[in-house]
């Protein structure tokens, strides 16, 4: 053979090779599989484009994470296999995406978000299919055996917020979902203002989903009074909306909207946060001078580096992925979990029930500064009524200035006992 047709050979062989390579990999790019070890696969769902909130970027995250870590060759040599569903805020939705995540193998559900937590959690259950680090909407996330919260959910985000208005606020009207979720909102809240012997807050309840909220927000702003008065407002993806009927109202003599001396606004993170101050102007948003409780450190602070990080290098024209929005930075901080509970396993072949008996058994996780050390044995559970499985219940208080989020409060401010004592 010819040295020509020998190298001709060698390079259909090469080729043939890695077109096959590539067929096998189920269109992983080249050079993106993490090893020997098995592949680990996963899921991570939201809704996107319905008619409520909508999370696009928490699955988008979730990809970027994985193209990240597959390019450093895996977790602990595992090639990390993403999901993504479209969980459309509906029940029928969630239940579709956890049976799918059954039927296609996967070994956890991370970093997701659902207001349907009854519809999810009983798939994932009956599979035995661990839920770690979802956003913390639901009921179903702080009382299944099978979840895994990084942070303390709405209810430590209404109570400490009490807290945070209680300093400033003579009286406080709160704008809430018309739902069982939002039913429970007004007790959570009014435990946070009691804790400064403060007065319960006026309950005013709206659909989740309304074109404009102009007669909620002019109760809102009357019942709340002329005097050191407070609006907040817990609609999701709809206060906006409500903070712009709110805007629209005909001024009252001695009043100033968002944040002046008189009327001041404020809500929790997920309602509003550093993407819709963007949107709706910046410093010259309606949202200037509101107060915010959040969950983690404000989008500034240096323990984001390294996510940050990896969405500029793998997820740089994702306009989804916004190192600021919290359902970006839990589903970060829900893979963080699995990452550092696979490699506690130094397994060649992970398995869900390998990951929930390590959860169960107290492996620890450290976030980075993000949120406390993370562990779910027993002894480390809330057991707050209606929120059990709560490990975390630091929040954080931020306060908006000059068009940014940015603390208020340095550090955390621990609202377990605060919750344990809601109604």
């Amino acid at each position: 053979m010819t040295g020509r047709r020998l190298t001709s050979l060698l390079a259909y062989v090469s080729t043939a090779a890695a077109g096959a390579s590539l067929l096998t990999g189920c269109g992983v790019l080249p050079g993106a599989t993490g090893g020997s070890r098995e592949p680990v696969t996963v899921m991570t769902w939201a809704p996107d484009q319905t008619r409520a909130t909508n999370m696009p970027g928490m699955p988008a995250m979730a990809q970027a994470y994985a193209r990240w870590v597959n390019a450093n060759g895996g977790i602990d040599g595992h090639e990390l296999r993403v999901l993504t569903c479209n969980e459309q805020n509906t029940s029928a939705g969630a239940s579709a995406c956890a049976r799918r995540a059954v039927r296609e193998g996967a070994v956890a559900v991370v970093g997701s978000y659902s207001q349907n937590g009854r519809a999810f959690m009983a798939p994932l259950e009956a599979a035995g299919i661990p839920y770690i680090g979802g956003y913390g909407i639901s009921e179903d996330e702080f009382t299944s055996p099978l979840s895994y919260p990084v942070n303390g959910g709405q209810a430590s985000l209404i109570a400490g917020h009490g807290m945070q208005l209680a300093a400033s606020c003579r009286t406080v009207s709160l704008v809430r979902p018309d739902t069982i979720a939002g039913d429970k909102l007004p007790n959570l809240l009014n435990s946070g203002l009691r804790k400064a012997s403060h007065r319960s807050a006026v309950d005013i309840p709206a659909l989740e989903d309304a074109a404009e909220y102009t007669q909620q927000a002019s109760r809102a702003r009357s019942r709340a009074g002329a005097q050191d008065g407070c609006v907040t407002a817990v609609l999701g993806e709809r206060t906006q909306t409500f903070f712009d009927s709110f805007r629209r109202l005909p001024e009252q003599k001695g009043e100033k909207d968002g944040g002046g001396d008189t009327v001041r606004i404020s809500s929790v993170l997920g309602s509003v946060g550093q993407p819709v101050i963007d949107r709706t102007g910046g410093p010259n948003s309606p949202f200037e001078g509101a107060y915010v409780t959040g969950w983690y450190p404000d989008a500034e602070h240096r323990a984001w580096e390294p996510m940050k990080k990896v969405i500029k290098e793998h997820a740089f024209v994702d306009n989804r992925v916004d190192p600021a929005d919290a359902g970006v930075q839990t589903t970060w901080i829900a893979y963080t979990v699995l990452r550092q509970v696979i490699e506690s396993l130094d397994s060649d072949r992970i398995t869900a029930l390998q990951i929930s008996h390590a959860l169960d058994k107290g492996v620890t996780i450290d976030t980075g500064g993000l949120t406390p050390e993370l562990r779910w044995r027993y002894d480390d559970l809330l057991g707050a009524p209606g929120f059990p499985r709560i490990v975390n219940h630091d929040v954080t208080f931020q306060v908006v200035r000059d068009g940014r989020l940015v603390a208020q409060k340095p550090g955390f401010v621990d609202v377990g006992e605060t919750v344990l004592t809601a109604p």
